[in-house]
């Protein structure tokens, strides 16, 4: 069993309640699916535990990608990036963006963070316009990826299973609750959901980063479980 773990964004008591649900199961392996410090009160510390974590596979996420190189970032979140790379230090912000971009996964699956074509592109709960432009060249049966923050399984028009766990930070579905997935020894996937304190990760974000725009609108989007 594999559990699948996206865009934890450095929410630590998010993080620590998804694996004390997941470690209750006994995973075989833990895959990391990018956006992993940035934008939460607790970046160091959510490395750190993730450090820990024994037959884990990390991919490169957009803020990862962000972080080592903030004009990529849009504004007002770009005002964030020198902030956490202070705070994570330049080694781990190197080596956090020279990740890989995708995780072959079993023989007929693979991990992205958004898409094969782009780490801020990624699939819907319904089908969108550039979805045939985003699955084009695809072989695997399967592809597991966030970036969007919402949970959700379905098959594209071209038989290909799409899988996001949903975020572990800040799920953007209307549910507080931390969110990711297993991959079973059967080939099923199951979503989890895991409740934990979100107005106190919000409120901890606002006092560590007191006054910052990018602060205020990522513990919005933690209260509200919305954009």
């Amino acid at each position: 069993m594999i559990a699948l773990l996206y865009d934890i964004h450095g929410n630590l008591p998010a993080l620590e309640a998804v694996l004390t649900d997941a470690r209750e199961l006994d995973p075989d392996e833990w895959i990391i699916g990018g956006d992993l410090a940035v934008f939460g009160a607790w970046p160091a510390e959510t490395i750190g535990v993730l450090r820990e974590l024994e037959h884990s596979h990390w991919l490169r996420g957009n803020v990862e990608r962000w972080c080592a190189n903030p004009d990529d970032a849009p504004e007002p979140m770009n005002a964030a990036m020198p902030e956490y790379r202070a705070i994570l230090g330049d080694a781990t912000v190197v080596d956090l963006a020279n990740l890989p971009e995708s995780i072959p996964l079993r023989e007929d699956t693979r991990c992205w963070h958004g898409s094969p074509v782009s780490d801020v592109r990624s699939f819907l709960r319904e089908p969108g316009p550039d979805e045939e432009e985003l699955l084009e060249g695809v072989g695997e049966r399967r592809l597991i990826f966030g970036h969007t923050h919402v949970p959700f399984k379905r098959t594209s028009a071209s038989g290909i299973e799409l899988v996001n766990p949903g975020s572990v930070g800040i799920p953007l579905d209307g549910d507080h609750r931390a969110a990711y997935a297993l991959l079973h020894d059967d080939d099923t996937i199951e979503h989890r959901r895991v409740a934990y304190d979100h107005k106190a990760s919000a409120a901890a974000l606002r006092e560590r980063y007191e006054g910052a725009e990018w602060a205020q609108i990522v513990a919005r989007r933690i209260e509200t479980a919305g954009v």
